[in-house]
């Protein structure tokens, strides 16, 4: 995850033209383009999309177009990828996917274990259909992210009211499960120094020096359970955790939840103000005309578009 902080840093990234705008930013990198809550556009969260067909065939850069949906009518989805040069980040792509078929290889195991769950409490659950649609989607994301550092102390020594989701408003994931990497805290303070040293002749990215664990305990993800309670999660560095979304709480009547989870900042004041995250969460996710309502008929294509839209900045 390195290369989500050098991925907003260097210099040379200006140019590479990796916004897609008409794919609503859900391929490529943004910054400020998501609004999460009270209409409010999310700043502090630089993100790189990536769609994962590359997991089902190689040779595709982004979902199968169906006779419902096309690169016109939804680009979010079929857009294809957008990759930085070689020359500016070498070994990315390799790497991205690498990292993206661990998790999604782990996923179908989740997955399979889910599925035991739902074929004894659900009437009517198609045998095996997680693991089905983990497996064999090519609508899979995959959303490489750096949380800048927080907003500076002002000069009076106050910051006013900073909600505890200042990273990551609280929300919940439109997909099945989410594979989530533990978090790289880093100093940037000391990346820019080294970023700035990187030539475009290097064949791999500098080794950039990551902090044993946020320097503010209170900082990183937490999430919500089905009673209000809301818990810290910290994921070991050498594990992958896994979240339940809507689409899933959908596939499954409400037997696996949507889990509403928001990210913490690291308060201004520790780390010279300077500390940001890093993080890497892969989206699985039903292929387009997959059903995720059996009772309204409504397949993955038809509810992604609409959660698309409300979370996209106009």
């Amino acid at each position: 995850m390195a290369h989500a902080a050098v991925t907003v840093s260097l210099e040379a990234l200006k140019n590479e033209q990796l916004e897609d705008a008409t794919a609503k930013y859900l391929t490529g990198w943004s910054l400020g383009k998501e609004t999460l809550k009270n209409g409010q556009v999310d700043t502090l969260k630089g993100s790189y999309y990536a769609n994962c067909a590359f997991y089902v065939n190689p040779e595709l850069e982004c979902a199968e177009s169906t006779a419902e949906f096309s690169l016109e009518n939804f680009p979010e989805y079929l857009s294809p990828n957008v990759w930085p040069s070689e020359g500016v980040l070498p070994g990315f792509r390799p790497t991205f996917e690498e990292l993206c078929r661990l998790i999604i290889d782990t996923a179908v195991l989740v997955a399979r274990a889910c599925d035991q769950y739902a074929e004894q409490k659900i009437e009517g659950y198609t045998k095996g259909y997680l693991e089905h649609v983990v497996r064999t989607s090519t609508t899979t994301k995959a959303r490489l992210l750096h949380y800048y550092p927080s907003p500076p102390v002002a000069s009076d020594g106050t910051q006013g009211v900073v909600p505890d989701d200042d990273w990551c408003a609280t929300h919940v994931d439109h997909g099945c499960l989410t594979g989530l990497t533990s978090a790289m805290f880093v100093d940037e303070t000391a990346t820019r120094a080294l970023i700035k040293d990187h030539i475009s002749t290097d064949t791999h990215l500098p080794a950039l020096p990551e902090l044993p664990s946020s320097p503010d305990p209170q900082a990183g993800l937490y999430i919500q359970s089905r009673n209000g309670e809301t818990v810290q999660v910290k994921i070991p560095r050498d594990c992958i955790a896994f979240q339940t979304g809507e689409a899933l709480e959908k596939i499954t009547k409400g037997k696996f939840r949507a889990v509403p989870h928001f990210v913490k900042g690291v308060a201004p004041k520790v780390g010279d103000g300077d500390i940001a995250r890093n993080t890497l969460a892969v989206f699985t996710q039903p292929s387009l005309d997959e059903l995720v309502d059996t009772e309204s008929g409504i397949n993955f294509g038809e509810f992604a578009r609409g959660v698309v839209e409300k979370n996209t900045s106009k």
